[in-house]
């Protein structure tokens, strides 16, 4: 059984947040507006956090540290979702099921690294943005929580590709598969299957420039950083 993971190298990322707004549109995620933003109620399930500026203009470096969810192996959010619709996957994925949720918001406390989002309105999605939801993604209701979902939709789709022509999944359509890979410049992340040891995320994930956020903490999670060389 594969185990989905992600790695990022932060001495390739350079904070152009195309990763966000990839995210934002694959995954029909609504504006809040600046008063919502304002009072913490953006939805960012792919954030670019700024981690460290060092000199000054125009000699100066920055390092940037994208922020998906961690899909941790170990995961707070599904212990203490007590209507069972935070869960995990067989293949290691942490899974929402809106039908289920009731809206409590223990998971979002739960998570140590706040990639939770609590819908507060009705998702509104003016003219011209109607025009770009994707059908593959159901628009979620008032009164959820929503996170990242490593792009479930595309992984479930190569699966039955694959299937379909009776193959296994290949680790070069893997890498780049959920949206926010797709489109980085920089080609600074990697997607794929961490029980496979030649994949390229397993083979980056043992590298010794690999670490994971909130190690301490025992979430193992299953994105994976590279530290600047």
């Amino acid at each position: 059984m594969p185990k989905w993971g992600m790695v990022i190298d932060l001495d390739k990322c350079t904070g152009c947040q195309a990763c966000s707004m990839a995210c934002r549109v694959e995954n029909n995620i609504p504006f809040a507006g600046p008063e919502q933003a304002e009072i913490g109620r953006a939805k960012w399930w792919q954030e670019v956090l700024d981690r460290e500026v060092v000199g000054h203009y125009p000699a100066l470096e920055a390092q940037f540290v994208p922020r998906p969810c961690m899909h941790c192996e170990n995961p707070p959010c599904v212990k203490v979702c007590p209507v069972g619709a935070t869960y995990q996957t067989e293949d290691g994925l942490v899974a929402m099921d809106y039908d289920l949720c009731i809206g409590c918001r223990m998971c979002t406390i739960a998570c140590p690294y706040a990639v939770r989002y609590f819908n507060w309105f009705v998702p509104q999605f003016p003219v011209p943005l109607d025009q770009g939801l994707n059908p593959d993604v159901p628009v979620r209701p008032k009164g959820v929580v929503e996170k990242c979902t490593f792009c479930i939709h595309r992984l479930r789709a190569a699966q039955a590709r694959a299937e379909e022509e009776g193959r296994e999944l290949r680790d070069a359509e893997m890498v780049n598969l959920p949206a926010c890979n797709q489109v980085c410049p920089a080609a600074a992340r990697y997607f794929g299957d961490l029980e496979d040891a030649g994949s390229t995320v397993s083979r980056l994930a043992r590298s010794p420039r690999a670490f994971v956020l909130l190690e301490e903490l025992g979430t193992e999670p299953k994105v994976y950083y590279l530290k600047g060389e």
